[in-house]
């Protein structure tokens, strides 16, 4: 690659989908160099989380929601390094290791590539003792839960129900929960149930039964119920409720409007951000990666994703 300003590169390698479809749509190019904004930085991405979202709008699920301009990069999530800072962006240097949820109001120039912009907005530092592939599987996930909680109002001495809780963000929000006292009960697969005891909560399983055993431990309902899954889920939630409960969701919008709750889109923030990032790196927060993959595998890691069966994060390595 030729050298452009301040020694970066004029181009780079990322992964871009040129129109709107399945995982064949991706492929692995040349791209320009993103440019500096005056509220930006342009970080040399070290490891980018994937998560749903990305291969949704891929797909074109989320047009009339989301604007995408093609070609375009997926990924909002983000740890690297600092190469290059804007005119306003005094928190930061050339060099600083950060971590982000880089979402910006269009998608496209994520973060699955060599090199991305960051608004100054949504980056924290990464701390010493936290790895970059740990860093970029927190952001969007851990913001999601933790957002989620407190729009839910969860606290100490709370009976709390958190479905899909061995997943990405499932698996931060029942951490999250018992950190701030709850006691958490947690659907999964019964393969994930030990994983979830070491989490902290009582695991049960998803489906038929799920009402008397989610009874049988909190016999006078939940507090609140927290809502990773989507779908069907809260389908049970009229029998399970305790009255004058909570309940949340970030996937179905009658949490809302048939329930009097919360239906949660998660916004950057970098003070929480780095408020988990601390967290994960004392070892007060577990995360939990799925597998790693190298930017020229990132296909290959999105079509794992798009399984579905994933326990904790995907990451891709550049």
């Amino acid at each position: 690659m030729d050298g452009g300003p301040c020694g970066l590169p004029l181009d780079m390698k990322a992964l871009v989908y040129s129109d709107f479809g399945g995982n064949d749509r991706f492929e692995l190019t040349d791209r320009d160099q993103p440019h500096v904004g005056p509220d930006t930085l342009v970080v040399r991405v070290v490891a980018a989380g994937i998560n749903p979202v990305d291969y949704k709008i891929r797909e074109g699920y989320l047009r009339g929601l989301i604007d995408t301009r093609l070609p375009a990069v997926p990924g909002w999530d983000v740890a690297g390094i600092v190469e290059q800072t804007g005119l306003d962006t005094p928190e930061f240097a050339v060099g600083d290791a950060v971590l982000a949820y880089a979402r910006a109001d269009v998608v496209e120039h994520g973060t699955v590539a060599e090199y991305t912009a960051v608004p100054v907005r949504t980056a924290a530092r990464k701390p010493e003792g936290l790895s970059f592939e740990a860093a970029a599987a927190l952001p969007l996930a851990g913001l999601t839960a933790l957002q989620t909680l407190e729009r839910a109002g969860v606290g100490e001495g709370q009976n709390v129900l958190i479905h899909g809780a061995a997943g990405g963000v499932g698996s931060f929000g029942v951490q999250l929960a018992r950190l701030r006292g709850a006691r958490v009960i947690g659907t999964a697969s019964e393969r994930n149930h030990e994983y979830l005891r070491g989490l902290g909560a009582e695991p049960v399983v998803y489906g038929d039964g799920l009402v008397e055993a989610a009874r049988a431990l909190v016999p006078g309902g939940f507090d609140a119920i927290i809502d990773f899954v989507g779908g069907s889920t809260l389908d049970t939630t009229n029998e399970l409720l305790a009255e004058g409960g909570v309940v949340a969701s970030v996937a179905d919008s009658r949490a809302r409007t048939e329930f009097g709750g919360h239906y949660v889109w998660v916004r950057p923030n970098a003070e929480q951000l780095g408020e988990l990032a601390q967290l994960a790196a004392d070892g007060t927060l577990q995360v939990e990666i799925a597998a790693t993959y190298p930017l020229d595998e990132a296909a290959a890691a999105y079509a794992e994703l798009e399984q579905g069966h994933t326990r904790g994060k995907i990451v891709v390595t550049v």
